[in-house]
């Protein structure tokens, strides 16, 4: 009897827990709850754009060897170009043989007097970060480092980056490079970028130029005999040092240290076809710069997803047609050239609303669309906007909005001469008749 008391007792027990649980779910993290250590951060969609989570993403803050991303940029760029590729060979000058040779500055010790390819020296670049290696390629590209700044300018400027100084291909302080620093450019000047900025231009590198992630992801290579091990730890390892911060579907992107920058690091995962950008600035350990990262892979993974609001042909309500002038119709329709999609949080699709923006230049004084109207014509954008709490709207176009070509559904051609002459003739003589009643109605 007492035995059977007791089963019961822990029956109930069990059910009273498991009763319990279904009511006291624990919440998903919001971005407010993610509480992240670091001075800058941002989290981006590398598919829509959309930016998920931002703190302090427009100031300006020393990158360090996140620098080097803009570097890579550039290589590919001349890549793809013809202007070089991956087995031009090059012979190391003095100036990245020299900062080779200090250890605190160059994971490899170049050789000079030997042919490298370019390959070699993008690897050291992108694996272990290796500054000598960076200026090697800088010098290959553009001649001098000084000139290849200016191109990191430039290029930076045509990306859209808003927030950056670049004075270095490195992302080390100018102090360090003495004398050597780049003609232009203050002794002790630093390279300057915010988080928005530094996902902007990884947001480029990963979609122009995917190939970058085949280098980023590899986790061991060897270089003049050496083995050199990536600095990301949140790659795919296994039974080492690293594997308690290795991350699934990270693949990128660029580490990033000096004193002044603290530890940054700019992550890319990509999981079930999604593929998210993270950026932490001035964080405190080597540890803590992933560990606030795995936080925000988890935050945009678990509470927001793809999805298509509005298909392509879609019509909002009450603004389906636009006039037409000296057409044979009075007036045409309108909608959407392509689907509009975007990262989603749960519950959030309420919150998006459409308005459609006629272009000014194709309308006349009365707002009217003048024929002959072709089908399929541009007309205007369909502009959506998120009405929500909190938007920190879209990285590649900087703004909160997001657009997609108004198009008209058919053709409206030209009302023929003899047409468009009654109509000016009747327009012309209601005009006259309107004038004289309101004439003779001011005689009275």
């Amino acid at each position: 009897m007492r035995h059977n008391l007791k089963a019961s007792f822990y029956i109930m027990v069990a059910l009273l827990i498991a009763c319990t649980s279904l009511f006291f779910i624990p919440e998903k993290a919001s971005a407010e709850s993610l509480d992240l250590r670091a001075e800058s951060a941002i989290l981006v969609d590398a598919d829509t754009g959309k930016i998920l989570y931002a703190k302090q993403p427009d100031i300006k803050l020393p990158p360090a060897s996140m620098t080097k991303m803009m570097t890579e940029y550039l290589v590919l760029e001349a890549i793809e170009e013809g202007q070089i590729s991956w087995d031009t060979t090059t012979e190391i000058s003095d100036y990245p043989y020299e900062l080779s040779a200090n250890p605190a500055f160059s994971g490899v010790g170049l050789i000079q007097d030997k042919e490298y390819t370019v390959r070699e020296l993008y690897e050291a670049m992108a694996i272990i970060s290796d500054n000598g290696t960076t200026i090697a390629l800088a010098e290959l590209v553009a001649g001098t480092e000084s000139d290849f700044v200016k191109m990191m300018n430039e290029k930076a400027e045509e990306l859209g980056l808003t927030d950056y100084e670049f004075v270095n291909a490195t992302g080390l302080s100018n102090s360090h490079l003495g004398d050597r620093h780049p003609e232009g450019t203050a002794p002790d000047a630093d390279n300057l970028l915010s988080a928005k900025s530094t996902a902007m231009l990884a947001y480029h590198l990963v979609n122009d130029y995917p190939e970058a992630l085949t280098v980023s992801s590899t986790l061991t290579t060897e270089f003049d005999g050496k083995q050199l091990e990536n600095l990301n730890w949140m790659l795919p390892w296994d039974n080492n040092n690293f594997e308690q911060f290795s991350y699934d579907g990270v693949d990128g992107l660029k580490t990033g240290y000096t004193e002044l920058a603290g530890y940054c690091f700019t992550g890319t995962a990509e999981r079930d076809g999604r593929r998210l950008i993270s950026v932490v600035m001035k964080t405190e350990s080597k540890e803590v710069r992933f560990e606030e990262t795995a936080k925000l892979f988890d935050y945009g993974f678990e509470q927001f997803e793809n999805k298509e609001l509005y298909p392509a042909g879609y019509q909002a309500d009450d603004q389906e047609t636009v006039p037409v002038a000296k057409g044979k119709e009075e007036e045409v329709e309108v909608a959407s050239s392509s689907a509009f999609s975007t990262s989603v949080k749960a519950g959030d699709e309420e919150n998006y609303d459409v308005k459609y923006n006629i272009d000014e230049d194709k309308v006349n004084e009365d707002g009217e669309l003048v024929a002959p109207i072709e089908d399929g014509e541009k007309v205007g954008t369909m502009e959506v906007t998120y009405n929500g709490e909190e938007d920190f709207g879209y990285i590649n176009n900087g703004s909160k909005t997001k657009t997609v070509d108004l198009v008209t559904t058919s053709a409206v051609e030209k009302s023929n001469w003899f047409v468009l002459s009654m109509s000016a003739v009747g327009s012309f003589f209601g005009s006259v008749f309107s004038t004289v009643t309101d004439t003779v109605k001011g005689w009275f």
